[in-house]
């Protein structure tokens, strides 16, 4: 247990929430979920099968059949992988299918490289397992992008997965197509398999989307990590899938018999209407993030001490804070108690992401604005008077 990390987005809810008890009033950028409520068509699709289909006992372990289809022809639709019912495993969020790649395929000493700052479990559970998590540092300078001259240095004769999340939590940035297809001639070249967080794939605002499993020689080679909380505002479903090499299904199908022996039957119901039903919602809520993002950037940006670049995807802006001359936890702090807006600090992610706060952008325009305001006056304050407020104020 001591190996295990965790998601400090809910530990700073929580301290949020504590604020919230003695009557302050908090804004929440803290937390990566969409604030719109999931479309009507998808609930009711799972309340039908819930109440009328009897849609409340066990399933295959894998997922139902008609949730399965209806990925794989999603998956071809939307990123050009073409595969096979047998080769989806459905999970309750998309977590597992992080853990039990892990789990497949890390021995004790294996090396896995991935993003930092990146999603905390990838590091967390590479460590838990008895591997060794190795950092690939994103920077400012390169967009915060890979660099794969220096992942390709990373790499050893103890590497046996690498990690990749495009478009990018926490700092919004993408992959391109030259950066994916140089990685795979990696993968190829040193026999890896590849796990690609695509969590944020239908979020992507720029540049041409490519799935890494579509190139030559990748397909037996990537996990493909994809799932519903993102793209349909269903965070509370707690539904993921990962599309699997061939090789590796029947291990994930016995991790998710060893573990959760199915996911949730009328929620899977609900699943298989978000990807055949109307696209309308999630297209509105797309549109939406774009022009939150757009103001979040600008108002930082307006920000004297702070400078953020325009993210590409997924729903996080990514300030640079270093100007103020403070850690990032400790800006992140400041601006939860004296301002009231929480947000997470860069090392919540990683080292690398010292010098850094995340800002997700999925709340009102209203709030976002009053956050900016905040967030602009509590820094003025900071630099005025270098005095830092904290949990004691």
């Amino acid at each position: 247990m001591e190996r295990m990390g965790t998601e400090t987005a809910f530990e700073a809810a929580a301290r949020a929430r504590a604020l919230e008890a003695t009557g302050r009033e908090v804004i929440h950028l803290e937390i990566g979920e969409p604030d719109f409520d999931t479309p009507r068509n998808v609930s009711e699709a799972a309340a039908r099968a819930l109440l009328d289909d009897g849609a409340t006992h066990y399933t295959a372990a894998t997922g139902i059949q008609p949730l399965r289809d209806a990925i794989v022809a999603d998956v071809r639709r939307w990123k050009g992988i073409t595969t096979t019912p047998e080769q989806v495993v459905v999970t309750p969020g998309a977590k597992p299918i992080m853990f039990y790649a892990m789990l497949a395929l890390i021995s004790d000493g294996d090396e896995v490289i991935y993003p930092n700052p990146g999603f905390p479990i990838y590091e967390s559970m590479a460590r838990y397992v008895g591997g060794t998590p190795v950092a690939a540092p994103l920077r400012e300078a390169n967009d915060f992008r890979m660099d794969v001259d220096e992942v390709a240095g990373l790499i050893t004769d103890r590497t046996k997965l690498i990690v990749i999340n495009s478009p990018h939590n926490p700092t919004g940035s993408i992959l391109t197509g030259s950066d994916i297809r140089r990685l795979a001639e990696l993968a190829v070249e040193h026999d890896l398999v590849v796990l690609a967080d695509e969590i944020y794939g239908r979020l992507q605002y720029s540049g041409e989307p490519l799935s890494i499993a579509t190139l030559p020689g990748m397909a037996e080679r990537t996990i493909t990590l994809d799932g519903f909380s993102k793209t349909f505002a269903m965070t509370g479903w707690r539904l993921g899938y990962g599309v699997v090499p061939e090789w590796l299904a029947p291990a994930f199908s016995r991790l998710v018999i060893n573990s959760v022996s199915c996911t949730n039957a009328f929620a899977q119901a609900g699943a298989v209407e978000a990807l055949t039903g109307p696209q309308d919602d999630a297209q509105a809520m797309r549109e939406e993030f774009i022009a939150r993002r757009q103001l979040m950037v600008d108002g930082l940006n307006a920000i004297p001490g702070v400078s953020c670049v325009m993210p590409h995807g997924a729903f996080y802006t990514f300030p640079n804070m270093t100007s103020f001359g403070r850690t990032s936890a400790e800006v992140a702090d400041h601006l939860l108690y004296d301002a009231g807006v929480c947000g997470l600090a860069g090392t919540s992610f990683g080292r690398h992401g010292e010098g850094y706060l995340r800002f997700s952008y999925a709340n009102s325009r209203s709030n976002l604005s009053l956050a900016l305001e905040r967030v602009a006056e509590s820094l003025a304050k900071l630099e005025r008077t270098g005095e830092l407020v904290g949990a004691a104020h």
